[in-house]
């Protein structure tokens, strides 16, 4: 009789319990299976929105690390409000455990910190695009070409062939120099004597002969832009002109005009000035080996 009783009233608390408390865990349940498979899906428009119609590996590489990351925090954030709704509707004091979850929290913060700056702000370069895979950046004070941009870290190959792996946390300035499009900017030095309008017209002339050539024609979008007399140096007069070209194609570019600078203005006999030194040995009375420097 005392056993059924007790079966009895064991029942009827469980049957209060899940008329209550239960279908509001059922629902907590219910809600978060929902939220995971509705983030799931957000996610994957948000992957192919990110990647674009014709994305390349890199776009692909970077839309899934952006896509995990976001999936990894959602479904923390969806599991733990969930966990604790449902073990308050159980009937357990989350006090100690959030208490405890603080200090095991506050002690990770600490000790990781770096690790979590390296990671928020490479999520911030992976989500701005402000770094792309074969870009030519300077960062850190480090030059190269991007070889892979991650979550945490930054590879880069400098002209030697060093890799330099740059935590993303470091990463306060970045000078991208093959963003769109870039400019091979000359600075042209030529002796006072010269004509500068005669000099300046002879440089338009052999950026378009150069515009003209096949072999450099598709690295350079628009025509010489001449500047103008930019400056005065002790020996010579700074003619500054650019040439706007593909990415990463400024130096090529830049490499041939200077050689056809050099041979055009030899051709033309305009001069382009150097440090000259004088060596006098001096007279009879006077000090030996006096040197005496003049520049043209």
């Amino acid at each position: 009789m005392m056993q059924e009783r007790w079966v009895t009233r064991l029942m009827e608390r469980f049957i209060e319990w899940g008329m209550g408390s239960g279908i509001r865990v059922l629902l907590v349940g219910v809600t978060m299976v929902l939220l995971l498979v509705i983030t799931k899906q957000v996610l994957k428009r948000l992957r192919n929105l990110y990647e674009g119609t014709l994305p390349s590996p890199a776009q692909r590489r970077r839309a899934d690390t952006l896509t995990h990351v976001l999936r990894d925090v959602a479904r923390v954030f969806i599991l733990a409000v969930g966990t604790m709704m449902i073990l308050s509707e159980i009937g357990i004091d989350l006090k100690p455990l959030l208490a405890a979850a603080g200090l095991g929290g506050l002690a990770i913060g600490f000790g990781a910190q770096s690790l979590v700056k390296d990671v928020i702000s490479g999520f911030f370069i992976l989500l701005e695009d402000s770094i792309s895979v074969g870009d030519i950046v300077e960062v850190a004070g480090v030059n190269g070409v991007v070889e892979e941009v991650k979550l945490r870290t930054i590879t880069l190959r400098d002209v030697s062939g060093n890799v330099h792996i740059v935590p993303n946390g470091i990463v306060d300035r970045v000078k991208n120099m093959t963003k769109g499009y870039s400019y091979s900017v000359l600075d042209v030095g030529v002796a006072y004597r010269e004509d500068v309008d005669r000099v300046m017209a002879v440089l338009i002339q052999i950026a378009e002969e150069l515009r003209t050539d096949a072999l450099y024609a598709p690295e350079i979008l628009e025509p010489l832009e001449m500047l103008g007399v930019d400056r005065f140096d002790e020996s010579a007069v700074i003619i500054r002109c650019r040439l706007k070209t593909q990415p990463s194609q400024q130096w090529r570019i830049g490499r041939e005009m200077n050689r056809r600078i050099k041979k055009t203005f030899d051709a033309k006999g305009i001069e382009i000035p150097f440090p000259h030194r004088t060596i006098y040995w001096g007279q009879p009375g006077q000090v030996p080996g006096a040197l005496a420097q003049t520049g043209t």
